[in-house]
This record gives C-alpha cells, sequence and structure tokens, in this order.
C-alpha cells in the first residue's frame, strides 16, 4: 500500500492548461472518488498518476517516491478501464495470469496468485471459460483479478462501471467496496456519477475546469457544499437553487434577492395543508410527477422557477394543479449569487 500525493500538479496541451497546480494527498489504504462533469480533468489527472501522460508541472509521488519519470510499469500501480482490456482468445485463468507476465514468480506462485484472486472475485468456476461466455459484470472482475495479482502499492480505476446496465453498476459498486474492504488497498476512482461517489468513497473529490473545488467525506459534502455547483453535482435528484434575500433573519424567495438558497428535494415537503409558520412556503403548477415507490417527487413552478419537492409514497398531485411545499429553515443553503460561493446554512 501506498499514499499517493499530488503537488502543484499542471498539464497542458501546447498553449492550453487543462490541470491548474492541483494539490492532493490519497491517504495509505484510503478510497478516494475523483467526480466532475465530462472535461474536468478527472481521467487525465488519473492517467498522469499512471504514467500514461507526461506532466506538465508539479510532482506527483507515491509511497513517498518521485514517479515523474517513471514509466507506467515500474511506479507498481495497476489500472483497470471501462473497456475491461482483456483478451478474447485467452481463457479467464490466463487473462488474469498476464497480470504476472513480466514478474519472475515462478509456475506455482502464479496459480496461487490467480486462483486466489478467482476466488475472492467469485471467478473460481469460469477460470477455463473465455469472455465471450461471461456477463459485463464478469468480465470487469477478470479486469480487476488481473491488476489484484499483481499486489500493487495503488489500485487506479477509470470509470470502470460506465459500460454496464444500472442493476449491475449497483452490484459492482458493492463489490467494489467490499473488495477494497478486505484488501484495503489505497484506491484512486474516477466517476462522472456521483452516485458511485456517494456510495463508494471514503472521501469524493469534485473537480472542475482543471480545478478541485471540494474535497471531503461524502456527507460532508452532501451537508456542507462549497458553491452552486458543487451543491448541485452532489445529490439526486439535484439540490433546487432560486434567488431570495433576508428578512428579519429569515430566508424569502424573491427574484431580485441577492443571495441564492438551496434546498434538497429531500428536504422541500409537499404540504398536506396549509405550511408551517417557520418555514419557507413555496407554491406552484405541478408539471410533473414521478412515483418512485418509497415516495414520489413532484416537479413544480415558483414565480417561474422549476423545483422539485417530495411527496410520501402513494400522495401523487395531479399535473397542472397547485402544490405548496416547505422547507425548515434549517436545510436551506445560503449562496452569495455573484460569486455562487456558499454562505452557510439558516441555524
Amino acid at each position: 500500500m501506498a499514499t499517493i500525493t499530488l503537488d502543484k500538479l499542471v498539464k497542458s496541451y501546447g498553449k492550453a492548461q487543462v490541470i491548474h497546480g492541483i494539490d492532493l494527498e490519497v491517504r495509505d489504504g484510503e478510497f478516494v472518488v475523483f467526480v466532475g462533469p465530462s472535461g474536468c480533468g478527472k481521467s487525465t489527472t488519473l492517467r498522469m498518476i499512471a504514467g500514461l501522460e507526461e506532466v506538465s508541472g508539479g510532482e506527483i509521488r507515491i509511497g513517498g517516491r518521485v514517479v515523474n519519470e517513471l514509466d507506467p510499469k515500474a511506479r507498481n500501480i495497476a489500472m483497470v478501464f471501462q473497456n475491461y482490456a482483456i483478451y478474447p482468445h485467452m481463457t479467464v485463468r490466463q487473462n488474469i495470469a498476464f497480470g504476472l507476465y513480466r514478474t519472475k514468480f515462478g509456475k506455482d506462485e502464479k496459480n496461487t496468485r490467480v486462483e486466489g484472486a478467482a476466488e475472492l472475485l467469485g471467478l473460481t468456476s469460469f477460470l477455463d471459460r473465455r469472455p465471450a461466455a461471461l456477463s459485463g459484470g464478469q468480465r470487469q472482475r477478470v479486469a480487476i483479478g488481473r491488476a489484484m495479482v499483481r499486489d500493487p502499492a495503488a489500485f487506479l480505476f477509470d470509470e470502470p462501471l460506465s459500460n454496464l446496465d444500472a442493476q449491475l453498476r449497483a452490484q459492482m459498486r458493492i463489490e467494489i467496496k467490499a473488495l477494497h474492504h478486505r484488501l484495503g488497498t489505497t484506491i484512486a476512482y474516477v466517476t462522472h456519477d456521483q452516485v458511485e461517489a456517494m456510495t463508494m468513497a471514503d472521501r469524493i473529490v469534485v473537480m472542475r475546469d482543471g480545478h478541485i473545488l471540494q474535497s471531503g467525506s461524502p456527507m460532508e459534502i452532501y451537508d456542507n457544499p462549497v458553491d452552486v455547483f458543487t451543491a448541485r453535482f452532489i445529490g439526486t435528484p439535484s439540490m433546487n437553487i432560486l434567488p431570495g434575500r433576508e428578512e428579519g433573519g429569515h430566508a424569502v424567495a424573491d427574484g431580485d434577492g441577492r443571495l441564492l438558497f438551496g434546498i434538497r428535494p429531500q428536504d422541500l415537503l409537499v404540504c398536506d395543508g396549509a405550511a408551517a409558520p417557520e418555514a419557507l412556503a413555496l407554491s406552484g403548477p405541478v408539471t410533473a410527477v414521478e412515483p418512485l415507490g418509497p415516495e414520489t417527487l413532484v416537479h413544480f413552478e415558483h414565480a417561474g422557477q422549476p423545483l422539485v419537492a417530495t411527496a410520501p409514497a402513494r400522495h401523487v398531485p395531479e399535473v397542472g394543479s397547485t402544490v405548496t411545499a416547505q422547507a425548515a429553515r434549517a436545510e436551506i443553503h445560503r449562496f452569495d449569487r455573484e460569486t455562487e460561493r456558499s454562505l452557510g446554512r439558516e441555524r
């Protein structure tokens, strides 16, 4: 295992700088997920750690050793890609063993490592099959097994679940998290899916335009986002954002206000009757409903502002009807309208 340190890391393509001097430490044994929209620089950062992209400035240290000039094979890391990169003409056993191709281990040691990885990943009964006979999730496990047998100092995952269907993605999230718990290996993981980030990470790193906006535990970022972008990116459905002002120390929705208020749909609740006097109440026509089983998402407009609120499971208002939803004052996030930086929550 090893700590991965990024010190003022820069990446440029010609005159275009795409990574702007980021600093980060992925601690020994930590599971860190880089998340952000396409083009934010997360995969480029991972590829620099792996040695697949040259560093334009700053340092990368793995286990305290500067690796900027080292070839990928000399960094003692293993990378798992979204397209599996396994060989269709080889069996599962041969694919996993390929991770040991350049090692000096004897035949018995290689077999022991391959069979140990296969057992841990539930692939023992598939060792003599070829990839065409496997599901997408099983193929991804083969790719992980090939990385595991090398016993690397760190694993790097580049959107490994993006080619799987929703059910398999959910299953593989659990399997990779459980694998990390058993192995305790340092993991740097890239995804654009904030659900993956929330459910898997010890720590999330939110990136945008080559900058790190915020780094913290999933719940730290969910509860205390530093800006509007992070607030909307983390959490499903996205946080409601509407302009407003403060009056008497309380939030008042106002299109001309100098603040932005953020309310998560889970905290904006459709009222059966009148809203509580101390709550922020928002009313308007229903534009769509999404019954989800345990709850219903209600889309409505307040003063032309689209919002999403939550209603009880079997409370499904008709499209076109008027609803009122309320949010407790303590659940309202405040942002500066000009800078979009967080001003904290009303307490």
